[in-house]
């Protein structure tokens, strides 16, 4: 088993910027890859960001590149820097782990381990 967890979220200015961390624990020896989640009120959870951690390639959804950035220290933490933040970007924020991911970084259900998501709120 792995345990994740979220911190870091908050309220935030339109235009700010927010970093997330997730701590994992456990068997995290297992783990292929970890990504970032959103869901935002009255709508499916959404792809945002993924990392390999054999090599440190890193994917992600169209709707953030080039204003959020995920990298990971070790098998432990793993972060995500968001700049720019606008009020779409209201969300509960989630990390996941995964053990088995190849090709397949944004489908959700290919995820194995989940934390309790942080509240990422963007003022306007």
């Amino acid at each position: 088993q792995v345990q994740l967890v979220e911190s870091g979220g908050g309220l935030v200015q339109d235009g700010g910027s927010l970093t997330l961390s997730c701590a994992a624990s456990g068997r995290t020896l297992s783990i292929y890859g970890m990504g970032w989640f959103r869901q935002a009120p009255g709508k499916e959870r959404e792809f945002v960001a993924a990392i390999k951690w054999s090599d440190g390639n890193t994917y992600y959804a169209d709707s953030v590149k080039g204003r959020f950035t995920i990298s990971r220290v070790s098998k432990n933490m793993v972060y995500l820097q968001i700049n720019s933040l606008q009020p779409e970007d209201t969300a509960v924020y989630y990390c996941a782990a995964g053990r088995s991911l190849y090709g397949s970084w944004f489908r959700s259900s290919k995820y194995d381990y989940w934390g309790q998501g942080t509240q990422v709120t963007v003022s306007s």
